[in-house]
């Protein structure tokens, strides 16, 4: 939503929103000229407007919403504004239950980098540029494609890139299969002669007509395209890509997780079916600095890490924490981590308990209801009651930042914090709690 209202702003319209809580990301708009109300107040709404554009995480009994449906304003879902502004360029949509940030953010940077050019309409707030859109003359979009309520399905992708369709989300589609259903209807989007690049693995026919189908993985030499010579030099990731695609040889990467060295292949894969070659794209990705809150490092010093993460389901905590292993094998993690939906919660207690009990020491924090009411016998406790082998505990935020203040002179600590919700609010108070000597 804030990249759309970037998008409108630049384009110099007069541009208001709202949220349901303040945050960094919110008062940076305000900052931008973008005025961002927290009440649910029909006097706090603007009347003389020519578009509402909406998203379907809004509660359906919300006030606003509500009085410009009744009083016959042109209102647009989030996913109908993309599909219209992309109508006519050429789109690389990137899908997937995760992944989609990290991997569109890499493409819509590799083409800035290298001097293409793209106009990108993203999930997350790149480093390198520190906004999560930006516009260029050169008639390329890069779109973060996002699977909730179906909303990729109104973009019209060139490339199609597809990294998971694990269950999520199944407060709107109810099964497993109905996920992958959408994700397949997805894959069938991409135009005449497209390319589809996607997840070596995944249960994805070959699209119809000539659509090029190529998959990636970080390590099964049965893809088209997978790593070889992946080491760790100076806390990077060095690496070889080969496959049918052809070879590219010392790509570094300066972010951390093996997750993102395969991300970063279906990266490459895409840029390189836009014709670019590895003398543009090695540099560009030695330059990626990464997506705020995807394994983003905030304290590396005084003995002690912390990384904060946007990770909110089971494969997503899985893969944060055994990266995190990976680079620091001799340090005791703690990972505090934030349930995102009363309904998540519940539909993935089990693999949420299976992934922290990966750490040595977990802080769950409440609920964060996001667009939902409680349900009833549902709660942090219901993740917490399933883990069998991490020190556990529930705490509030300012619980949480008392513990770590009262532990940080005693031994050196590898934090982690996890979460989809407001858990970002903790980043700066944490921050200078571990860079207190």
């Amino acid at each position: 939503m804030s990249a759309l209202a970037r998008y409108f702003r630049f384009h110099g319209k007069t541009v208001s929103g709202y949220d349901k809580t303040e945050t960094v990301l919110t008062r940076t708009l305000a900052e931008e000229g973008i005025h961002v109300s927290y009440i649910d107040d029909l006097s706090a709404i603007p009347k003389d407007i020519q578009l509402v554009v909406y998203t379907p995480a809004i509660p359906k009994d919300h006030k606003g919403l509500n009085y410009y449906r009744e009083h016959g304003y042109d209102l647009m879902k989030r996913s109908e504004v993309l599909g219209l502004i992309t109508e006519d360029s050429l789109n690389i949509c990137v899908a997937g239950t995760h992944g989609k940030t990290t991997i569109s953010t890499m493409i819509a940077h590799i083409l800035r980098d290298s001097g293409v050019g793209s106009n990108a309409f993203l999930g997350g707030i790149s480093v390198n540029y520190n906004t999560n859109f930006w516009s260029n003359e050169n008639n390329i979009c890069v779109v973060e494609a996002d699977e909730y309520d179906r909303s990729f399905l109104k973009l019209h992708p060139d490339i199609a890139v597809i990294s998971s369709m694990d269950p999520d989300h199944l407060d709107i589609y109810g099964t497993a299969e109905a996920v992958k259903e959408a994700f397949l209807a997805f894959s069938e989007k991409i135009k005449s002669g497209g390319t589809l690049v996607q997840k070596h693995g995944l249960p994805i026919p070959k699209p119809a007509g000539d659509i090029l189908q190529l998959s990636y993985h970080l390590t099964d030499h049965n893809a088209d395209v997978y790593t070889k010579n992946l080491h760790i030099r100076s806390g990077n990731y060095v690496f070889d890509v080969e496959g049918s695609e052809g070879k590219m040889e010392g790509v570094e990467l300066h972010v951390g997780g093996w997750h993102n060295v395969e991300n970063a292949l279906a990266a490459i894969t895409a840029c390189r079916k836009l014709g670019l070659s590895g003398e543009k794209i090695i540099p560009a990705l030695q330059n990626y600095k990464g997506v705020k809150r995807r394994f983003e490092y905030h304290v590396q010093s005084g003995g002690h890490v912390y990384i904060d993460d946007y990770a909110h389901h089971p494969r997503e905590l899985e893969a944060l924490i055994s990266s995190a292993r990976e680079l620091f094998p001799n340090r005791k993690l703690m990972v505090i981590f934030q349930p995102h939906l009363f309904s998540r919660t519940r539909d993935f207690a089990d693999g949420f308990a299976n992934a922290l009990d990966q750490s040595d020491e977990v802080i769950l924090l409440p609920v964060y209801p996001a667009r939902e009411f409680p349900i009833e016998g549902i709660s942090s406790a219901t993740i917490l009651d399933k883990m069998v082998r991490a020190e556990k505990q529930i705490l509030t935020k300012q619980e949480a930042l008392a513990y770590i203040a009262s532990i940080q002179k005693k031994e050196k600590i590898l934090l982690i914090t996890a979460g989809a919700g407001d858990i970002d609010e903790l980043v700066k108070p944490l921050t200078e709690i571990l860079k207190t000597k």
